[in-house]
């Protein structure tokens, strides 16, 4: 980018709507002829003016540093485009003229005014602040990293259009579903705390003699009557303990870098990681396989049971979260066998009748209530 003028290699695009172009330009171009909209999302965030064309572009502070530390990655993308509006000219009011703001369209080649106030985020605006955002606490970025986006132009549409083609996109949007995103972590060649977590609980699911065989629905939804429960699900509440950041960790040892050894409280929190940093992940599968089996053995009707909650959602978190208070009580960094689990758990009062949905409800209250429930009754092993 000079000071006279950005550049956008692109195609012309005919469909039903209009023309358009899709093409590709850099982070800071995009940004430097959107500034003023930029500004203004900000503004509308604060409450200061009305929202985007009737439609609240409400900005998620959350999804934002996600997005700002995601750019560092070693494998980030953005891989759709980021929609954007453009008015082919603008009133100047300090020369009083009208000033064109695309200059040219040859060769594929866009060429408009170097302006900040010519174009408008339809979509896509967490992405470039996301950017910003990065660029603006990490000042070396834009230095050393080239960040292309890809991007879909409209040009002079009004707002009633800009609505129409916002409300198409996010309606259309469908979430991935957590337990394939898992799945996926299988593909990868090294090492992460999420291919750990999907590799543990599909060990848990397919061999015969777990408690879990056959109980967990590995994409999310059932391809046997008796599954209870997701995989995502159940790797979170490994991952919990084994990382605070996994997406940090997982760029970290895609780069080649270690990970430190934990010590003192922060061993204990995250039980697991140590043995994740050591590649002993049979380990953590090990410990889990014995509480489960444990589980099983004190509350068989339940376990695995489609009318009671304790394979379901609301039991599976609460027993994972009862494991930290649990592993606080043997000394760390060992593998506790099925009997010395049965052991703790066995002076808990709950009968099988008591997993019922009526007692604890799906989400979670019902979580919750239930942990505190079963902690409140654990003893010393």
């Amino acid at each position: 980018m000079n000071d006279s003028n950005v550049t956008v290699n692109c195609l012309e695009v005919n469909q039903p709507i209009g023309q358009f172009y899709i093409g590709v330009m850099q982070w800071m171009d995009l940004i430097s002829i959107a500034r003023k909209d930029i500004e203004r999302i900000r503004r509308e965030e604060n409450g200061t003016i009305e929202g985007y064309f009737g439609i609240q572009r409400e900005l998620s502070k959350k999804r934002l540093k996600e997005i700002s530390q995601y750019v560092s990655y070693s494998d980030a993308t953005f891989p759709s485009s980021i929609v954007i509006s453009l008015q082919s000219t603008h009133f100047d009011p300090d020369s009083e003229t009208v000033k064109e703001n695309i200059l040219d369209f040859k060769n594929n080649i866009l060429t408009l005014r170097n302006d900040d106030k010519i174009a408008k985020i339809i979509d896509g605006q967490h992405r470039v602040f996301g950017l910003e955002k990065y660029a603006r606490e990490n000042p070396l970025f834009a230095d050393q990293v080239n960040f292309d986006l890809i991007v879909t132009i409209f040009i002079d549409i009004d707002e009633e259009y800009e609505s129409s083609i916002f409300a198409t996109i996010n309606k259309a949007q469908t979430k991935v579903n957590r337990s394939l995103v898992y799945d996926l972590y299988s593909l990868a060649k090294t090492r992460s705390p999420q291919r750990t977590c999907h590799n543990i609980v599909k060990l848990l699911n397919e061999e015969k003699g777990s408690a879990m065989y056959h109980l967990i629905k590995r994409l999310g939804k059932a391809d046997f009557k008796s599954e209870t429960i997701t995989q995502a699900t159940l790797a979170d509440s490994i991952l919990r303990y084994i990382s605070l950041d996994p997406s940090k960790d997982r760029d970290l040892l895609r780069r080649g870098r270690k990970l430190e050894l934990l010590t003192g409280a922060m061993e204990k929190k995250f039980f697991f990681r140590n043995w994740f940093i050591k590649k002993e992940d049979e380990k953590i599968a090990q410990l889990i396989w014995n509480y489960f089996a444990a589980l099983k053995a004190k509350w068989p009707v339940a376990w695995g049971n489609p009318e009671r909650v304790l394979t379901k959602s609301t039991g599976i978190i609460a027993v994972m979260r009862l494991l930290a208070n649990i592993v606080e009580k043997f000394e760390s960094g060992r593998i506790i066998s099925e009997s010395e689990f049965s052991r703790t758990l066995s002076s808990i009062d709950l009968t099988d009748d008591d997993f019922i949905n009526d007692k604890y409800k799906a989400g979670g209250v019902g979580q919750s209530d239930l942990y505190k429930d079963l902690l409140s009754e654990i003893v010393d092993h």
